[in-house]
Parts: C-alpha cells; structure tokens; sequence
C-alpha cells in the first residue's frame, strides 16, 4: 500500500470513530505522540486531513455535521487553563508503588490478595470479580464505576454497550485498549446496576488505588461522578467536575462523563471529545 494510500485509510478509519462519537472535529494537538522504544507507549498521531484529503473524505461521505455544544450548566467553570489541585481529602494520596518488581507482577500480587473477596455486600449477587485489563505500563487509565451485566458474565470491564463505546473513544484518539488500562471503582457488579454504596467503595477502592500505583499512568480518565468523587476525595458531580484536570500525587486526572450516559444523552459526545483532546495534548507534552 502506498504512502497516500496508508493515510487515507488511516484518516476514514478515524473519520468512522470520530462518526460514532457523533463530532466532526479533526483537529488534535500539534505533532505526533512523544515517541518512546516501550511497545505499549503511544502509537502515532493521525495527521490532520488537508483540504484536498477533506475533499476527498467528503466525497467518501465521511464527514457528519457537527452537533451544537450542549448547554453548560449553570455556574459551569471554563476549561483548560492550568490543572487544579485535588482535594487534600483524596485517598489515592496514600497509596505506595511496590519496590523491586514490575507493573505486571504487583498487578498479578493485588489481584492474588483481592482473591474471591467476600469483604462488602456486593459479593452476594456477583458471578465473578472483574479486577482490570489492559497494559501494565499504560500511560493512560480510565476508571469506571463498577461493572453490568456484561463485565459480571465476562470478567472483563466495559465490554458491554458502553464498553464498546469506550473502545471507539479510545480509538478516536489514536489508540487501542490493549495500549491503555481499563478498572472499576468497584470490581463487583452493584445490583441492578445502581451506584456503589459509600461503604463498597470504602473496602474495595484500596484495590484500585494500589492497581494505579503499580501501573504510574501518566494520565488517568474518571468515568462518571463515582469515579471522579473516588479519585479526587470529593463531593462534587462530574458536571461540576469534568472539562478541568486535576492534580493528584503527581497524576494528572481528567474527569468526564460516562459512556453509558452519553448512550442516554448522545449531545455530551462533543464535551467529552474536548475533554479527550486534553487529554492527548498532556499524553503527547513533555
């Protein structure tokens, strides 16, 4: 395949992601990806299409219309701009890298010491503990609430329809799964899919926590209000949240809404794809 060719198809396929996003907008940070020799770091940046590529997808009918920025809410803070600080209150403060071993090795030994854990209520209904899947050395995380009915039957986090909205998201910004981790909050599946309880993710986000001081991502991407409140040791909802990062113990945190929710609300696609722009802009600066 020639050059030309290559780039085209790079640029449909991205174009197809960016259409079930539900956006149009091309555009990305500056330059390709900070490369590295790690096998799991970033894989290159799609270029920006030129007007003739743009001519040419649109012949493709690759190209949607844009939809209209949802309304913010009232009170909405601006994004960008410097990242704030986490509240003192965060617990994830506290947790500890192992020394001496690598990623994949601590997350093996947490995953031994989660075991078939009977410690909350959750165990009750749950098929099986869904602990986490992707690169142990992953520079970026994104954190969920807790697993459906899909995750619950598979052992695996968001592999359901919003799991696969995920993976599109993902893709859309140059990646695969297999080049980022995926976790829940809580690694049982809440019945009836309602939000974990205080005391569930009380006795089961020490597991995540040691599972992101193992893996050091760069980056780490909250999912919805229970994850971003997890993280950050905060109250607030994830519309007061999102758009903004924060800084905890040396991650950059980015807050944003969950997929599930933009399968219910298919408007917050273009706040989520700022948010998701941001975060390539840190993956691929110094």
């Amino acid at each position: 395949m020639s050059r030309d060719a290559a780039l085209r198809e790079a640029l449909r396929a991205r174009l197809e992601w960016l259409r079930i996003l539900g956006v149009s907008d091309l555009s990305r940070p500056k330059g390709p990806m900070a490369p590295t020799a790690a096998a799991h770091d970033m894989v290159p940046a799609v270029p920006a299409a030129d007007g003739a590529e743009r001519q040419e997808a649109g012949q493709h009918g690759l190209f949607v219309a844009a939809e209209p920025d949802a309304e913010a809410p009232a009170g909405r803070r601006a994004t960008g701009g410097a990242p704030r600080a986490a509240s003192a209150a965060s617990p994830l403060l506290a947790a500890v890298a192992p020394d001496g071993i690598d990623a994949a090795t601590a997350l093996r030994a947490i995953r031994d010491d989660l075991g078939d854990c009977r410690r909350c209520r959750l165990c009750e209904r749950r098929t099986q503990v869904v602990f986490g899947v992707g690169d142990p050395g992953a520079r970026l995380m994104f954190i969920g609430e807790g697993p459906g009915a899909d995750e619950d039957a598979q052992g695996e986090p968001f592999v359901g329809r919003a799991g696969q909205l995920l993976t599109k998201m993902i893709e859309a910004m140059g990646l695969t799964r297999s080049q980022v981790y995926i976790a829940n909050v809580v690694k049982c599946r809440p019945p009836e899919n309602r939000t974990p309880l205080p005391d569930e993710v009380a006795t089961c986000s020490p597991f995540l926590f040691r599972q992101i001081a193992a893996i050091g991502p760069r980056v780490i991407v909250c999912l919805g209000t229970p994850s971003a409140q997890a993280i950050l040791g905060t109250r607030e909802t994830i519309t007061r949240l999102r758009g903004t990062f924060r800084d905890v113990g040396g991650y950059r945190v980015m807050p944003t809404f969950h997929p599930a929710y933009l399968l219910r609300n298919p408007a917050a696609k273009r706040e989520v794809w700022d948010d998701l722009k941001q975060v390539m802009a840190a993956l691929a600066g110094p």
